[in-house]
């Protein structure tokens, strides 16, 4: 039979045995024990979730990173959604020559297929001077240089932006 070994228990008013482990909680004779500094916490705030892209800016990105890609030139993006019914943003690229401004369209038309946003429409593409493919939402108009400059998309579609209000008095 096993028996187990009792510790005696002690007395009221004596002090328990001290271990390596165990903290000092009685106060020091003298000195009055100071109440422990509570941590301050920053306020809750909630996470911001990342935005769910919205098929119309996956379309953007997908744009700009073919037009990336194939280096197209001077790539500018207009919006148009308070001046158009027809789409919501114009890009307009360069490119070097009509080989050039073909493959940039055809970088487009098939980045757009492969994501699964046929275009609507590609128009321009035997003589490549100009290459309008309509995505929908956006329109990306191809150019070569001269093309660009002899039509000014940019001048048409900005005409206003930049005027000042006029103030009623």
């Amino acid at each position: 039979m096993a028996t187990s070994a009792k510790r005696p228990r002690p007395k009221a008013g004596t002090p328990a045995r001290k271990t390596p482990g165990a903290r000092k909680t009685a106060a020091k004779p003298g000195k009055p024990k100071a109440a422990p500094a509570k941590a301050l916490k920053a306020p809750r705030t909630r996470k911001k979730t990342p935005a769910v892209p919205t098929p119309a800016d996956r379309l953007r990105s997908l744009v700009l990173t073919a037009l990336d890609d194939l280096k197209a030139r001077d790539v500018r993006e207009i919006d148009v959604r308070d001046k158009s019914s027809v789409t919501d943003l114009l890009v307009v690229a360069s490119g070097t020559s009509s080989r050039h401004v073909k493959s940039i369209a055809d970088e487009v038309v098939k980045k757009a297929k492969h994501a699964g946003l046929p275009p609507i429409g590609v128009e321009g593409q035997r003589e490549a001077e100009w290459v309008l493919v309509d995505l929908g939402d956006i329109v990306v108009h191809v150019m070569l240089p001269r093309t660009r400059e002899f039509y000014g998309l940019e001048r048409l579609w900005t005409v206003g932006d930049d005027m000042p209000t006029a103030l009623a008095g």
